[in-house]
């Protein structure tokens, strides 16, 4: 059995499948999550698909006082994935004090635990937001690329909070962080047992997309159809979650067993850039199904294209983005359908 791992934000979209690929390399799982868009049930998911149940605290990370209790309860944590955060642009922008506090004061408590409960290494789950709209020389986009001003504050948490791990690492912290900066995860678990499930109307667009094919949302809104791309519509870089996952497994396996750098960084991605409006075009082709959808005003807060230079992960970590476009949206499709079959929605 290999170390023990705790994975804040456990029970989310990245945090389960990521749970899964660790507890299937042999690590021991605890999860914390305040289940403010999770559910419980997500742990029986994890326990179906692996044959392993991962221990499972219903704790807030910017409680201070119950995170410490957690890193008491459960002496053996080796490292950290940090998952926990809010996580959707427009909203951030709506309610920027509540991301400040959400996102930046759960890493703060747990970089000051850390020493204290002689927990080694954190895997920080950043973004492509860090680099802001890059400029057309630095697509794709390289860790060395510049970090620009962030398009919202979902995006300034994250460059916040890399800056903070930076210094605290600068400090002289007995600790080891890699910062894996992903781009847009989406899809589910081949086995549909386990995907994503926001609470309420979904902020990300795949399960938007889903849930228009399925008759849950009257209509798909793509916002906008005038940008200096293509087709006039954004571009990002769509990652498979299961890829995605298995790169935090490699990252920890790099922080704790090998004599790597004190701090790291590194895009994950499939070097691929892809429009909203392929996906939409891709999805109903995969799929069969036809989607009611339309074109909507820009929205604030939204880059124009970005997608990554994934080498450094390629030849560092030992970890490939694997998995097509085609088959990452079926997963999400099959998802969906199943979430169906057991009357959720």
């Amino acid at each position: 059995m290999k170390q023990t791992i705790l994975v804040t934000g456990g029970t989310g979209f990245i945090g389960s499948h990521t749970t899964v690929e660790l507890q299937n390399a042999g690590y021991k799982v605890v999860i914390v999550d305040n289940l403010s868009n999770s559910d419980a049930k997500v742990v029986d998911g994890i326990e179906k698909i692996t044959g392993v149940r991962p221990a499972f605290e219903q704790v807030d990370c910017c409680d201070f006082a119950a995170m410490d209790r957690v890193f008491s309860k459960y002496p053996d944590i080796s490292g950290i994935i940090h998952f926990a955060a809010s996580k959707a642009v427009g909203e951030s922008v709506e309610k920027p004090l509540l991301y400040y506090r959400n996102n930046i004061v759960s890493l703060v408590n747990l970089l000051e635990l850390m020493p204290k409960h002689d927990v080694k290494g954190i895997i920080f789950s950043s973004s492509c937001t860090v680099y802001g709209q890059p400029d057309p020389e630095n697509l794709p986009v390289t860790e060395d690329a510049p970090i620009k001003p962030a398009e919202s504050p979902y995006g300034n948490t994250k460059q916040i909070n890399e800056e903070i791990i930076r210094d605290d690492i600068h400090s002289g912290a007995p600790i080891k962080a890699i910062l894996l900066r992903y781009f847009n995860p989406i899809g589910s678990h081949p086995t549909a047992i386990i995907g994503e499930l926001p609470n309420g109307v979904p902020m990300n667009l795949i399960p938007y997309v889903t849930q228009t094919a399925m008759g849950i949302r009257e209509q798909l809104k793509v916002f906008g159809n005038d940008y200096n791309t293509p087709d006039g519509t954004c571009i990002r870089d769509y990652i498979y979650v299961v890829d995605l996952a298995k790169a935090h497994v490699k990252a920890m396996e790099r922080v704790l067993d090998t004599d790597s750098e004190a701090l790291e960084v590194f895009n994950i991605g499939t070097g691929h850039g892809c429009s909203t409006k392929e996906i939409v075009e891709t999805f109903e082709k995969v799929t069969g199904v036809k989607l009611n959808w339309t074109f909507a005003p820009r929205r604030e807060g939204d880059i124009e294209k970005v997608w990554a230079n994934p080498e450094k992960a390629n030849k560092v970590l030992g970890w490939k983005a694997e998995t097509s476009l085609e088959d990452t949206l079926m997963s999400a499709w099959r998802w969906q359908q199943k979430l169906r079959e057991e009357g959720i929605q």
